[in-house]
């Protein structure tokens, strides 16, 4: 079963992915961010694109998935740029899994 793929964040960071037939949504309001996580992880969603400044607004709802398999959540730039936050998280996931940072 091939799972959908969704991406949420700003219109300009987002808008792309419409290109691949991913399921976009693009909002600033921290609860429904927090509800288009929850609604995409419960509808099979196997992997989350969000961008570092909309998983600032709700960093409890990404460490809740941060240890399940599906949805994989990955932390994208926006597109200004990066905060680092994406590439941290990596690093950290990758140092539990090896038992080192190998980044």
């Amino acid at each position: 079963m091939a799972h959908k793929i969704g991406a949420i964040g700003d219109k300009d960071s987002v808008l792309p992915f419409k290109l691949f037939d991913f399921d976009t949504r693009i909002t600033k309001d921290k609860q429904i961010i927090r509800q288009q996580i929850d609604e995409m992880a419960k509808n099979e969603y196997g992997i989350i694109y969000i961008t570092e400044e909309f998983a600032q607004l709700v960093p409890d709802t990404i460490k809740r998935y941060e240890e399940k398999m599906i949805p994989a959540i990955v932390l994208i730039p926006n597109h200004e740029g990066t905060l680092g936050i994406g590439k941290s998280m990596i690093q950290g996931q990758v140092e539990r899994a090896v038992g080192q940072n190998i980044l």
